[in-house]
C-alpha cells in the first residue's frame, strides 16, 4: 500500500524526471519475480507458463472468474500461440506478482472522448500505463480481463514455445527455422518428433530469442472459434467451489448485524445473553477495523458452531445503536440535492466542440431531465469471506475481484505486513463490481482476529447484503438541445449530477482521497460518437452519505439510458424515424453504423401490435446497437425479443460473447423494468428479492446476437450490452403509448 501511494505521489512531483521516464518503454509482463506455483515436476518457462514432463501445460490465472468466461477465453490465448489443444492445459492462480496487473484497466480510466487522436491522449495513456504496470494492482472488472492480456499472454505462449524449439534444435543440431510445433509437440522435415515435456527442462534453462513472434490473425486455430467453456461441467454437477463453499478445519461461522443508518455506530446489546444460545462461542464487534472507509457499517458479529446458530443468536441481540447525523436522510432529499447542484450550474466540462452559444438561436429548443435510482448488486452468492488470524499470518478463502486490495486491506486489519497474507481465490457467485470493494474481507479479518486462531466464516443473508452494498449511485441528468430549421442536430448541452465512484472507492480500498473529476460519473454521456457541431457535457460531484462502487457498466448504466433515450426526443422533435436520425449523426464513424445497420436488419419490422425501440452506446471499447421488441399490457411493459449486434474487435470466443450479451440483457432489463433502491430515515428499505426483484425466466426475451467481423484488438464484452437495454425498452414503450419514460424504473403512469 506504502509503495503504490509512493509511486502515485513520486509521480506527481517528479516534473522533469517524469518526462525522461515516460520516453523509457513499458516494463515486460513475462518475467515475473514470485515462482510460479507448479506441481508434477512442472517446469515454468517464464511467468504465465510451465511444461509438465506429461506434456500437460500449466497456465497462470490472473483474473477472477465470475460468469464471464476469464478460465476459458484467456488459457486460449496462450494455448494458440503455444499451439497445445486447450484441453492439455490447466491452471494454477497466479502468485502475487506485478505482471499480473490489470494496466488496461487504469489506462482506461482517463476522461478522453474516443475520437480524440490528439498528442496529448496518447502521451497521457502512454504514462498511464507505464504507472500502471509499476503498480502491479490485480484486479478484475472493467470489461478489461481479454483486452489487458491480449497481448502478455500470448507473447508468454509464443516465448515459450520458441524455447521449446530452440531446445529441440540444438538437441537435434538443426537450424530452429527447420522446427515447428503442432499439438503439444516440436517436429522437423527430417521426420524427428518431441513433445513439449521432454524438452522443458532444457528450455527452461535457455535465453528467450530475441525476435519471438506472435501469429496473426489468418494463422488462428483457436482464437474465434467458440470453444466450450471449462467450467461448466463442475457448475453442472455441483462440485465447483465458490468462496461460501470453503471448508477449512476447525472452521466457525459469523453472522453480522450492521447499522441499520449511515453513519450509525453501537450503544449497547445484550452480549451475555445471546452468549448462553446454543452453539454461541462469542460476540465480536469488529467497529474498529472499519474506521475511515466510506460507508463501511460498524456492527456486531455472533461467532458459533454452526451458521444457523449464529444467525439466530445474531437475530437475538437487541442492539441500542446510535443513529448518527443522517437518521433523516431519504431518497427524495437526495435527488433535491442534486437538483440544487444541477441549479447552481458548474461541474467538470468533460467533453466540448464548437459553440455552445449557437444553441440559443436554435430554430427548436427541446429540454428533458433524467433520473436514475440507486441500485443494489444483488449477486446470487452473497457477500461472504472464510478468514483465519494465526501465527501472525492471515489466511483467506474468497471470492474478490481484487486479489492486490484483499491482501493489502487484510494485512492492515490483522496488523501484519501483506507478504504474512495468503489468499485462496474461489468462483464467484456473481461480481457485477461489488467484489471489486473488500468491506465483507476486513470485516471478516477483524472477527477471526478475536477467534483464538480458528478459521471464521462470515456469511451476510440476502437482506444484509441488499442494505450494506455499495450501490450504483443515484443521478440527475438534464438535457437542452436545438435543430436547425432543416431539422438537423444544431447544438447539445448536457449536465448531470452524481457522486464520485472512484472518489469513494480510493479511499475505502486504498486509503487515498479521491479528488478532482471521475471519469465514471460522465462517461456514456461526454463520450458519444454522434456528431453534433456544437455540444458541451459536464458533470457535476455530489457527495454520497451511502456508500457507492463500482455496478455492471458504472456510468454507462444509466448515462446510455439519458443520452439514448433524448436523442430518440430529438429525433421525434426533428421529424424523423430515430434509426435514420441517427445514421444522419454517424456519417464520420463508420464502425458505429455500421453495428447500428446490422442490429436492425436483423430485427426486421416488429409483429402487430409490439414496437421496436433502437439504442446505440460504446461502452468498454466495444460498440452496441441493440433493438427491443415490446408491447404493453395495461400497465405492463412486456419484452419480447431483443436483437444486439457489437464490434468489440476481434472475438476470442464468440459463444463466451453471446453468454455474455444474454447475461447483460437480462441483468439490464431487471434494472430497467424493476431495480430501485430507495432510502427512507437514513435506511435502505429494500432486503430481498420481494421487493427488489429480479427477472425470472418466463420474463426473459429471445436475444439474438451479432457479432461483427473485425480485425481491430478485443474489447470489453462482460459489460457494453447492459447500457442500451433501457433506453431501447423505453424508446419502444413510447412508439406504444406515446409517454416519454425519463426516470428509472420504467413505470407506465396509465
Amino acid at each position: 500500500m506504502k509503495r503504490r501511494t509512493f509511486i502515485l505521489s513520486g509521480l506527481a512531483a517528479a516534473g522533469a524526471v517524469l518526462v525522461g521516464w515516460g520516453a523509457l518503454p513499458p516494463g515486460q509482463r513475462i518475467r515475473g519475480k514470485a515462482a510460479l506455483p507448479v506441481s508434477q515436476g512442472a517446469v515454468a518457462l517464464n511467468g504465465w507458463v510451465a511444461v509438465a514432463p506429461d506434456n500437460t501445460v500449466t497456465v497462470a490465472m490472473a483474473r477472477s472468474e465470475m460468469g464471464q468466461g476469464v478460465l476459458t477465453a484467456l488459457p486460449m490465448l496462450v494455448a494458440e500461440e503455444l499451439d497445445v489443444p486447450l484441453a492439455q492445459v490447466k491452471l494454477v492462480q497466479a502468485p502475487a506478482d506485478k505482471i499480473y496487473g490489470n494496466v488496461a484497466l487504469i489506462a482506461d480510466g482517463l476522461p478522453f472522448h474516443p475520437d480524440d487522436e490528439s498528442r496529448t491522449r496518447h502521451g497521457a495513456e502512454w504514462i498511464i500505463a507505464k504507472v500502471a504496470r509499476e503498480l502491479g494492482i490485480n484486479i478484475t472488472g472493467g470489461s478489461s480481463s481479454i483486452k489487458d492480456l491480449w497481448l502478455p499472454m500470448r507473447e508468454a505462449g509464443a516465448t515459450a514455445r520458441a524455447l521449446l524449439i530452440e531446445a529441440a534444435a540444438r538437441n537435434w543440431r538443426v537450424p530452429a527455422a527447420e522446427c515447428r510445433t503442432e499439438d503439444g509437440h516440436v517436429l522437423h522435415g527430417s521426420g524427428k518428433k518431441a513433445a513439449y515435456g521432454e524438452l522443458a527442462q532444457a528450455a527452461a534453462g535457455m535465453t528467450p530469442p530475441a525476435n519471438v513472434r506472435i501469429k496473426t490473425p489468418g494463422q488462428f486455430r483457436l482464437i474465434g472459434a467458440s470453444a466450450p467453456r471449462r467450467d461448466t461441467p463442475a457448475k453442472s454437477n455441483g462440485s465447483a467451489v465458490f468462496g461460501i463453499d470453503a471448508r477449512p478445519q476447525g472452521m466457525l461461522y459469523a453472522a453480522v448485524r450492521m447499522a441499520p443508518v449511515f453513519g450509525g455506530t453501537v450503544a449497547s446489546s445484550n452480549t451475555q445473553a445471546v452468549l448462553n444460545m446454543p452453539g454461541v462461542k462469542r460476540v465480536v464487534d469488529y467497529s474498529a477495523a472499519l474506521e475511515g472507509q466510506t460507508g463501511a457499517r460498524a456492527g456486531l458479529a455472533v461467532v458459533a458452531q454452526h451458521y444457523w446458530q449464529a444467525r439466530q443468536a445474531a437475530d437475538a441481540l437487541d442492539i441500542k445503536w446510535n443513529d448518527g447525523p443522517h437518521a433523516s436522510l431519504s431518497s427524495d432529499a437526495i435527488f433535491r440535492e442534486l437538483g440544487k447542484r444541477l441549479d447552481d450550474g458548474g461541474g467538470h466540462t468533460f467533453h466540448e466542440a464548437g459553440d455552445i452559444g449557437k444553441l440559443d438561436g436554435a430554430a427548436r429548443i427541446v429540454r428533458a431531465e433524467y433520473r436514475a435510482p440507486y441500485l443494489a448488486h444483488a449477486t446470487m452468492e452473497p457477500m461472504n469471506c472464510t478468514a483465519q488470524v494465526a501465527d501472525g499470518k492471515v489466511r483467506l478463502w474468497v471470492s474478490t475481484q481484487s486479489p492486490a486490495f484483499a491482501i493489502d486491506m487484510a494485512a492492515r486489519a490483522a496488523g501484519v505486513k501483506p507478504e504474512q497474507v495468503e489468499l485462496d481465490i474461489k468462483l464467484l457467485g456473481g461480481g457485477f463490481g461489488r467484489r471489486l470493494d473488500v468491506d465483507f474481507i476486513v470485516q471478516a479479518v477483524a472477527i477471526a482476529k478475536q477467534c483464538g486462531g480458528l478459521p471464521v466464516q462470515v456469511i451476510w443473508s440476502r437482506e444484509d447484503d441488499m442494505r450494506h452494498d455499495v450501490y450504483r449511485p443515484a443521478a440527475l441528468a438534464r438535457f437542452a438541445a436545438g435543430l436547425d430549421a432543416a431539422g438537423n442536430l444544431l447544438a447539445w448541452d448536457n449536465q448531470s449530477a452524481g457522486a464520485a465512484i472512484g472518489h469513494q472507492f480510493l479511499k475505502r480500498n486504498m486509503g487515498m482521497p479521491g479528488a478532482g473529476p471521475d471519469k465514471n460519473s460522465a462517461e456514456g454521456e461526454y463520450d458519444m460518437p454522434y456528431e453534433v457541431p456544437n455540444q458541451r457535457i459536464r458533470h457535476v460531484n455530489v457527495e454520497s452519505v451511502a456508500p457507492v462502487g463500482y455496478w455492471r457498466s458504472v456510468g454507462h448504466s444509466h448515462n446510455a439510458f439519458f443520452k439514448e433515450s433524448f436523442i430518440d426526443e430529438m429525433a421525434h422533435a426533428a421529424g424523423l424515424d430515430p434509426v435514420v436520425f441517427r445514421r444522419g449523426l454517424l456519417q464520420r464513424h463508420p464502425r458505429h453504423l455500421a453495428v447500428l445497420n446490422a442490429a436492425v436488419d436483423k430485427a426486421g419490422a416488429p409483429p402487430e401490435g409490439r414496437a421496436h425501440g433502437v439504442a446505440l452506446h460504446q461502452a468498454f471499447g466495444s460498440i452496441v446497437a441493440q433493438v427491443a421488441e415490446v408491447s404493453v399490457a395495461g400497465k405492463e411493459i412486456v419484452v419480447h425479443r431483443v436483437v444486439c449486434a457489437v464490434d468489440c474487435g476481434i472475438a476470442v470466443n464468440p459463444g463466451i460473447i453471446a453468454q455474455q450479451v444474454e447475461s447483460s440483457v437480462v441483468f439490464g432489463l431487471s434494472a430497467a423494468l424493476m431495480g430501485e433502491i430507495t432510502i427512507d430515515g437514513g435506511k435502505v428499505v429494500q432486503g430481498n428479492f420481494s421487493d427488489y426483484p429480479v427477472l425470472r425466466m418466463n420474463q426473459a426475451p429471445k436475444v439474438d446476437t451479432v457479432i461483427m467481423l473485425s480485425a481491430e484488438p478485443p474489447q470489453g464484452m462482460g459489460e457494453p450490452a447492459v447500457p442500451p437495454v433501457a433506453p431501447a425498452v423505453a424508446n419502444a414503450v413510447f412508439k406504444l403509448t406515446g409517454q416519454r419514460l425519463r426516470s428509472l424504473p420504467l413505470k407506465l403512469v396509465s
